[in-house]
């Protein structure tokens, strides 16, 4: 059974940084596609970045270009979402995913299997 666990969540002001961590477990890791996608009140799930460590790519929302990075810990299935120069408009809760195998890196929400709890990220003016 596949379980994914968020952290890193907080509140930071607008120009900050967080870091927001995914421990899975129940899969290999390096296999599947991962993504992160976010959430904000009154709005769609959306992509926010995703990895496929098997095909070396990365791939990224328009709106998060230049500003935030996804990696991994393939050893300790874990995923990372480096999140700089934050704006208020980040203000989301956060899921990790894991996505069917083989493929991409989906953009849709339907493209995943697992999901986690979320965690918030809320950043103010």
């Amino acid at each position: 059974q596949v379980q994914l666990v968020e952290s890193g969540g907080g509140s930071v002001q607008a120009g900050g940084s967080l870091r927001l961590s995914c421990a899975a477990s129940g899969l290999t890791f390096s296999t599947y596609p991962m993504a992160w996608f976010r959430q904000a009140p009154g709005k769609e799930r959306e992509f926010v970045a995703g990895i496929r460590w098997s095909l070396g790519a990365t791939r990224y929302a328009d709106s998060v270009k230049g500003r935030f990075a996804v990696s991994g810990d393939n050893a300790k299935n874990t995923l990372f979402l480096q999140m700089n120069s934050l704006k208020p408009e980040d203000t989301a809760v956060y899921y990790c995913a894991v996505g069917y195998a083989p493929g991409g890196i989906p953009l849709s929400v339907g493209g995943y299997s697992s999901w986690g709890q979320g965690t918030q990220v809320t950043v103010s003016s």
